[in-house]
């Protein structure tokens, strides 16, 4: 058995992990950072196509809020994406402040004649 036999098989395993596997792996991961950061207040969309808002989050399961006041429960894994995540008060108010700064900074005019 030479190497002409093997690298054939080689080549293949390669291609079938760049191709199929390693994408699939990214995917997952990408997945469960985004059910792992989901917060109360994120606009979402579950597997079964429910548009809703967070109310609550246990470890495992997410209660959503949909048409008013009407609460359903599903496991945290039946969210497929979210549309709008909740925004921190905090974090609007630095970037107000840090945009009303630039703005009263005098503007310098380097090309003086």
């Amino acid at each position: 058995m030479g190497i002409g036999t093997i690298l054939p098989l080689i080549i293949f395993f390669a291609i079938f992990y760049f191709l199929l596997i390693r994408p699939q792996q990214k995917k997952s991961k990408k997945t469960s950072e985004m059910q792992n950061s989901l917060g109360r207040g994120d606009k979402i969309v579950t597997i079964g196509g429910l548009h809703g808002v967070v109310d609550s989050i246990d470890e495992k399961s997410i209660t959503i809020k949909c048409n008013g006041n009407t609460k359903l429960t599903f496991d945290r894994q039946a969210v497929r994406e979210v549309l709008e995540q909740r925004t921190n008060p905090h974090e609007k108010k630095k970037e107000i402040v840090e945009a009303e700064a630039e703005e009263e900074q005098p503007k310098v005019d380097l090309e003086k004649e």
